[in-house]
């Protein structure tokens, strides 16, 4: 991996898309250029025909320290319109993560503070080392974490975003998992190997259905259970058990070979 780049994108033959924050000498803090270019490699996986599913991850010891020294050095002279357009980029950056349209895994191998918090709320899974930890340190300079705040509620509730908005405390990776923000949380020695692992195994399902299964979620979560509910999810799954993907699932079930998705080659 190049020293320079401060993001890198790779894209596996299996299909998973990596975006890779490469700023360890600033614990990959944000600054604007970092914020549009994550933004822009996001939307790039999310129209790349061969991209299955979505890997964030950092190099160094750090996840993302949250916003950059300098970048805050510049902020103090930006008038009420120019903090107003800096704070939409940030905000764009976290709605376009937290809406892509493929799945999302997120590898935090070190701490994630402020904005890097948001980021890992925004990640549909999340798999963190035993050495993480996590912070929501705005308070602290006189600031509040408003654009990640819809993510991270989402993702915490809002009794736990009470307290951890307003303390600022610093917790580990097994509290965050406790809270919801964390899935999993790994060994140093198995981190890799066991991410790794998972997405192998997610890359194995159907890509229709993948997708599918992450917009069923999005839907369920914003209904009551009614007559109009019960009627769409029947409508759904009568959609994919009539789709191409769908037929050859469960012929290929039924058959005992693997699907057509693991044995088509790339062209």
């Amino acid at each position: 991996m190049s020293e320079n780049k401060p993001l890198t994108i790779e894209v596996t033959a299996q299909g998973a898309g990596i975006i890779t924050m490469n700023r360890p000498d600033v614990h990959n803090a944000f600054d604007d250029k970092l914020i549009k270019d994550l933004t822009a490699a996001l939307k790039k996986l999310e129209s790349h025909s061969k991209t299955r599913i979505v890997i964030l991850k950092a190099t160094g010891k750090s996840f993302s320290a949250g916003a950059d020294l300098n970048w805050m050095r510049k902020m103090a002279d930006y008038s009420w319109s120019e903090n107003f357009q800096d704070s939409l980029a940030l905000a764009t950056l976290m709605q376009t993560l937290a809406q892509l349209k493929k799945p999302t895994i997120g590898l935090v191998q070190g701490a994630a503070f402020g904005g890097g918090v948001g980021l890992v709320a925004c990640c549909d899974i999340i798999f963190a080392s035993e050495k993480a930890k996590f912070c929501l340190s705005e308070v602290k300079l006189g600031l509040i974490p408003a654009v990640i705040s819809p993510y991270v509620i989402k993702a915490i509730g809002a009794r736990q975003a009470t307290r951890y908005f307003i303390s600022a405390e610093v917790f580990d990776a097994n509290t965050a998992k406790d809270l919801g923000l964390v899935h999993e949380v790994l060994s140093v020695d198995e981190f890799e190997s066991k991410s790794n692992e998972y997405i192998e195994n997610v890359l194995k399902n159907g890509p229709d259905a993948i997708q599918a299964a992450k917009n069923l979620i999005g839907f369920v979560a914003g209904h009551t259970i009614n007559e109009e509910l019960i009627r769409e999810t029947a409508q759904k799954i009568s959609d994919i058990r009539a789709s191409k993907e769908g037929k050859e699932g469960v012929s290929a079930f039924l058959e005992k070979r693997d699907p057509s998705w693991l044995t088509q080659k790339d062209a």
